[in-house]
C-alpha cells in the first residue's frame, strides 16, 4: 500500500465514524494537551485505533485524537505528536497534518515546548514562530511528489500565515497574554545540545530550539494549508550558564504555561473565519 492509499484509508476510517466537517486542526506538543478539556467532545480515538497511524512512544504524549466543538468551530485536536527521533519516517511524522487537510481542515495551529536561546525570552513565556531554520536530516517531501496534495516545489517564503499570526497577536493584546515573536530551529534530538551547539544556533539566528514542528509546517505549506505555531519556552539555553536538563522541570513549566496557550488558541479559533 502506497502513501496515498494509506492516507485515504485513515481518512475513510474517520469519516465512517462521524467526522463530517473540520474547520481547524490542532497539534499539541509536550505537556500541552490541556486544551482538549475545553473541547465539547463528539468522538475520540487512540492513535492505535486509526489505520496506518503510528503510536506515540514518548511517555508524556497522550496519543489521542479528539473531534469536537471549540469556540464555535469544529476542531480536530491531535493530543501528542510523532517525532523523527522516535524512529519514525518523516512521512509518518506528518500524517496527522495530511489527514487533517484531507478531512477538510482550513487552518492548522501547532504548539511545542522549546528551549529559549534569546535571553529576553524567559522560561514560561510564549513565542509565536515567525520563521524557522530546518536542521533535520530528512524532509517529509523527499521522494516521489504526492501530486494530489501539492506541487513538487512548494514555496517557503511565508510558511507561517501572516493573517493568523497577526490575529494571534491581536488576541494576546486583548487577553493581556505576553507573546514574543521569533525564529524556531528544529534539530533531530533526542539528545540536548552542547554549549558550542547553543552558541552556533544563536549565531545563525534562532531564538528557540526544539525537535518538532518544522516537518508539519513543511507538509502544511505543501498543501497550501494556513498555519500558525507557538513555542512554550520551557528552559533557558544560555551556554554560559548551562544547567543539566531536567525533564520533570520542563513538563512542569509547560503545564504552568499551558492555560495561557489554551486561552490564546481558544480565542484565536473563535476569530478564524471558515
Amino acid at each position: 500500500m502506497d502513501v496515498q492509499e494509506e492516507l485515504e484509508a485513515s481518512v475513510a476510517y474517520l469519516k465512517e465514524r462521524g467526522i463530517d466537517q473540520v474547520d481547524v486542526a490542532i497539534v499539541l506538543g509536550t505537556g500541552l494537551g490541556g486544551l482538549v478539556h475545553n473541547i465539547d467532545v463528539i468522538s475520540e480515538w487512540s492513535y492505535s485505533m486509526i489505520p496506518h497511524l503510528p503510536v506515540a512512544t514518548v511517555e508524556f504524549h497522550f496519543g489521542k485524537l479528539i473531534y469536537g466543538n471549540l469556540a464555535g468551530k469544529r476542531v480536530l485536536a491531535w493530543q501528542g505528536r510523532f517525532h523523527f527521533y522516535e524512529g519514525y519516517s518523516m512521512e509518518q511524522v506528518v500524517k496527522p497534518v495530511r489527514i487533517s487537510k484531507m478531512l477538510g481542515a482550513e487552518a492548522l495551529l501547532i504548539s511545542n515546548a522549546a528551549g529559549s536561546l534569546n535571553p529576553d525570552m524567559k522560561k514560561g513565556t510564549l513565542m509565536c514562530i515567525e520563521d524557522h531554520i530546518n536542521l533535520l536530516p530528512e524532509n517529509p517531501l523527499r521522494g516521489p511528489n504526492l501530486d494530489f496534495l501539492g506541487d513538487r516545489f512548494p514555496d517557503m517564503c511565508a510558511p507561517y500565515d501572516a493573517e493568523l499570526s497577526s490575529m494571534m497577536f491581536d488576541v494576546a493584546r486583548s487577553q493581556d497574554i505576553p507573546l514574543y515573536t521569533g525564529v524556531y530551529v528544529s534539530v533531530a534530538g533526542p539528545q540536548l545540545e552542547t554549549r558550542a551547539e547553543y552558541r552556533h544556533l544563536k549565531l545563525i539566528g534562532a531564538d528557540a530550539v526544539g525537535m518538532s514542528t518544522v516537518p508539519e509546517v513543511i507538509a502544511a505549506a505543501h498543501m497550501q494549508m494556513p498555519c500558525a505555531a507557538v513555542s512554550v519556552l520551557t528552559d533557558e539555553c544560555n551556554p554560559e550558564k548551562l544547567a543539566p536538563f531536567d525533564l520533570n522541570e520542563v513538563i512542569e513549566v509547560a503545564q504552568t504555561a499551558e492555560p495561557l496557550l489554551t486561552q490564546l488558541f481558544t480565542e484565536l479559533i473563535r476569530r478564524i473565519e471558515t
